[in-house]
């Protein structure tokens, strides 16, 4: 078979990879995609270096759980390393259905679909129930994997400021339609570590007739009782018809959840393609997210610890003056503005042996440049203190 450099047609695609600037641009500077060669807890070895782990979402630290790791290995030694299929048809197992029931349980929910990826869950809970005709109400900063729900949906789709009640209620009121309606939220915005305005934006939402998404990735196992969630940190569990989460989280593992009534659950069953047409999650996956929902319940220490690191850490960039965009959650950003400013406070940050991310627009938007952190239970007084020093000198650098 001849190359494809040999050939005499030109592939307009293979061009744009090959001069795409945004990719030639990232591998210059290699700012992403960094291979851990070990880690244990905060601690991981990049290019030979112990670093401190300042951006992962083990919010809850318990990646390295005896109880979940041995929960997992179990698992796979029962059932195997996979279902090698889709729930519809031969990939569903026991061990499914009881993680299942568990999360409904703790979440005051009568049904949950569990998937192979938190996107994937995130992204049907809106396909599966929009459809053209419908308007969909959407916070402007709502995750990636919301926006390509939305899109799958073909549904009319009305943004709305972001956290901004007042500007939902004067979007609703210019519609003037009896289109049925969704409003897609987030309980914790991952970019800036705010809490959703819930009680206002679902007191809206009941008048108007929505059908109301939340994504509480970032709040489950953070917010609410023993972890339960933004929704059960404001009690509101009645006014949210879906509520979507991640596992690769507060629940150390991978994958996603889809929650709500068993009739919205089982319609999402029969319509969503990220759902039937979806391989299930592994034996041990299921496994370390359900030991770890039973460590949330039983050691309420790991919850403690890991606000108590939260405002230390808040402490520590509020000394420095740095902006971190009013974040109410162990998901801090530190906001700098360019990327001309970016790189070289991550690059600091890095010398000194801190692994943060870096976030510029159009991720976030423009002049909200930022570096992404995030607190683990797991971080010591000691890693801690070293944040601190490693922050001094990044500002210093700016």
């Amino acid at each position: 078979m001849a190359l494809s450099f040999f050939s005499k047609n030109k592939k307009a695609l293979v061009a744009r990879c090959r001069d795409d600037y945004v990719t030639k641009m990232r591998l210059k500077y290699a700012p992403y995609y960094h291979a851990m060669e070990a880690q244990k807890g905060t601690t991981v070895r990049l290019d030979g270096r112990e670093m401190i782990m300042l951006s992962s979402n083990d919010y809850l630290g318990l990646s390295f759980h005896p109880k979940v790791i041995e929960a997992g290995q179990a698992a796979m030694t029962k059932w195997g390393t996979s279902t090698n299929g889709a729930r519809i048809s031969n990939g569903s197992r026991a061990f499914h259905l009881e993680l299942e029931e568990k999360l409904a349980d703790f979440l005051g929910r009568e049904a949950c679909h569990i998937h192979a990826a938190g996107y994937l869950s995130c992204m049907s809970s809106v396909a599966s129930f929009a459809q053209k005709g419908d308007i969909i109400l959407a916070d402007k900063n709502i995750h990636s994997c919301l926006w390509d729900g939305i899109r799958l949906s073909m549904a009319t789709v009305e943004r709305f400021s972001h956290n901004n009640p007042e500007d939902l209620r004067s979007v609703l009121a210019a519609i003037n339609t009896d289109a049925a309606k969704m409003l897609v939220i987030e309980g914790v915005y991952s970019m800036e570590g705010h809490v959703a305005r819930l009680p206002e934006l679902t007191e809206i939402a009941e008048e108007n007739g929505c059908f109301t998404v939340l994504d509480d990735a970032h709040g489950f196992g953070v917010l609410g009782r023993q972890g339960r969630g933004t929704v059960d940190h404001f009690g509101l569990n009645d006014k949210i018809d879906v509520l979507c989460g991640s596992m690769s989280k507060s629940l150390a593992s991978v994958g996603g959840f889809v929650s709500g009534s068993s009739e919205v659950i089982e319609y999402l069953r029969t319509h969503s393609k990220q759902t039937t047409f979806s391989a299930a999650i592994s034996p041990a996956q299921a496994a370390c997210a359900s030991a770890s929902l039973d460590i949330m319940k039983s050691e309420p220490q790991h919850l403690e610890r890991l606000w108590a690191n939260t405002k230390k850490y808040r402490a520590i960039l509020k000394n420095l003056g740095l902006d971190t965009w009013e974040s109410e959650t162990p998901a801090v950003p530190i906001v700098l503005g360019s990327k001309e400013r970016v790189y070289p406070f991550w690059k600091a940050l890095l010398d000194k042996g801190v692994f943060t991310v870096m976030s510029i627009a159009p991720a976030v938007p423009a002049g909200k440049d930022l570096i992404r952190t995030a607190i683990s239970a797991m971080h010591t007084d000691e890693q801690l203190a070293k944040i601190a020093d490693a922050m001094a000198y990044a500002v210093k650098k700016l």
